[in-house]
């Protein structure tokens, strides 16, 4: 007996180490990119045009990354990755709060105040979250022509915006369908309006759902390329066109370094966000699966 609980122990063991390393293997080679990026931008020219792409650098230095940040070229003047890094979080911050807010007032009207035609609207709206970014290319440069914002951040921002709002109301309304209909009642029997009743009741209840919706826009608008080099030029374009002009620039040897520099740089963001509120996003997609 206690032969068979030793030989089950072991089997289970063997499992188990089988399981973590096929798991280790999987995750080494998925961050096996990330490892060249970071391993290459702290090394030396010399050293990389060495052979040394994966290996340990010998002598790390940060000089990529300061060329990265304030001296690399674009192509047309020498500058840095810095004034693009700020023209994204002026338009990535606006864009976030605005789609998160208009989707979650959409949410709100069509699950709590619903009204002849609110399910063909809320049809249609999702209809908008499988148009590809190609397809509305063209008529949101007439629209920005129209306003006069072609060329700007404000633009970017109202095309991100616009955008963005198919899936944040998509996100609140999944979520709102979840909340008892009998709150929104009580409330409007004590005396609560509309607005009172969407700040008061709704939002405080949607807070796992408002951290999806701003950690998908700000990932889906921070690593934006197609929208930011459509509608903007020059010293308004948003970091990953600045990315792709500093990368593309060739003057002399290829600057492999100063190149994974300015990727890191440019991601860094959007992975920031997911180490700091990565499970947040997890839970609140959870929690609307379960409600809706």
């Amino acid at each position: 007996m206690a032969a068979n609980v030793r030989s089950r122990h072991r089997q289970h063991a063997t499992g188990r180490a089988l399981i973590y390393g096929g798991l280790l293997c999987l995750a080494a080679f998925y961050l096996m990119p990330l490892w060249v990026i970071i391993t290459t931008s702290v090394k030396h020219l010399d050293e990389i045009y060495a052979g040394s792409f994966i290996g340990l650098p010998k002598e790390i230095t940060f000089d990529a990354w300061r060329s990265a940040w304030s001296e690399a070229c674009n192509g047309t003047a020498c500058k840095g990755l810095k004034p693009y890094f700020i023209n994204s979080l002026i338009m990535v911050v606006p864009a976030v709060i605005l789609s998160t807010g208009i989707g979650a007032i959409n949410g709100y009207v069509i699950t709590k105040w619903r009204f002849p035609g609110s399910n063909f609207i809320f049809g249609i709206l999702l209809f908008g979250c499988f148009l590809p970014f190609q397809a509305v290319i063209l008529p949101m440069a007439q629209t920005l022509g129209f306003l006069g914002l072609a060329g700007t951040l404000a633009g970017l921002v109202l095309v991100h915006t616009v955008y963005g709002i198919a899936f944040t109301t998509l996100f609140f309304r999944n979520y709102f369908v979840g909340v008892p209909d009998e709150l929104v009642k009580a409330a409007q029997i004590d005396g609560a309006g509309f607005m009172r009743i969407f700040v008061s009741i709704m939002l405080p209840t949607a807070l796992p759902i408002i951290v999806v919706s701003c950690i998908w826009q700000f990932t889906q608008i921070w690593n934006d390329y197609l929208f930011g080099v459509s509608f903007t030029a020059g010293e308004n374009a948003p970091i990953t066109v600045a990315l792709n002009n500093v990368v593309n620039v060739s003057m002399g040897r290829k600057e492999y370094n100063v190149d994974m520099a300015a990727a890191m740089i440019a991601g860094l963001p959007t992975l920031i966000v997911y180490i700091v509120a990565g499970r947040y996003f997890v839970r609140g997609l959870t929690a609307g699966a379960v409600k809706g």
